[in-house]
């Protein structure tokens, strides 16, 4: 008796085990038995992953912790700048070797003035490049005269009136007596001004010819000039 129930016993477990499998299997073909250890989604699975591995994390970061200790050479662009100390402007060009002062490298204006009365000024400007000396007095010749006048020897500069260019001179002429004791008085029309040398006795290179006032102007004997001066203040003083 004992016998019969054990094997009816191993009967039923050997056909409980047969169902749990034949369950297994089914729930194996319908996709209910998979596990989720074993799930994957579809995007999951298909996607390569986008992080970089500990390799490419460190060489990236050394990449990277180079670049910012050692940043490459970049191309220079636009001008130099001067180093420092030095001028960025251009160097000034020496003034050239003085020379006489005449009529190619002056232009002179004559302009009679009110006071003194019966005064000319006689203003003669450095047209030229380099520096020009006038020496001594003018040489003034109205209209027809043979002779110039005479110099006003008390006029005389310390120092020979020295022009640079642009600059200007000046000397003044005393063309009657205020008092009329002159003689020989008359109305010219022109005026030749010619320029002396160094030793003052000679005249040098070609003379100038400034306008006069469409009335002309009164001379007479006591026609004199002044030095050349290099303010118009000392010029008209005498």
């Amino acid at each position: 008796m004992s016998s019969l129930r054990t094997s009816r016993t191993r009967l039923v477990a050997a056909a409980a085990t047969v169902v749990l499998a034949a369950l297994s299997l089914t729930a194996c073909e319908d996709g209910t038995g998979v596990h989720a250890s074993d799930a994957q989604t579809p995007a999951t699975a298909n996607t390569p992953s986008t992080t970089p591995s500990s390799g490419a994390s460190s060489s990236a970061t050394s990449s990277s912790g180079s670049g910012s200790s050692s940043p490459q050479a970049r191309p220079t662009t636009g001008t130099a700048r001067p180093a420092a100390g030095t001028s960025a402007s251009k160097p000034r060009v020496p003034a050239g070797k003085p020379v006489t002062c005449e009529g190619a490298n002056t232009k002179t204006v004559a302009a009679p003035l009110n006071r003194p009365v019966n005064h000319m000024l006689l203003t003669v400007t450095n047209t030229g490049s380099a520096p020009c000396y006038l020496y001594g007095y003018p040489a003034v010749r109205f209209g027809e005269a043979q002779a110039v006048p005479p110099v006003i020897e008390a006029s005389q500069p310390q120092a020979v009136v020295t022009l640079a260019p642009g600059e200007s001179g000046y000397a003044s002429v005393n063309l009657s007596a205020t008092d009329g004791s002159g003689t020989n008085g008359h109305t010219v029309n022109s005026l030749t001004v010619y320029f002396r040398g160094r030793s003052g006795n000679e005249s040098v290179g070609t003379g100038a010819h400034p306008a006069l006032p469409a009335k002309g102007v009164y001379v007479d004997d006591s026609l004199k000039v002044t030095y050349w001066q290099q303010s118009m203040d000392d010029a008209v003083q005498w």
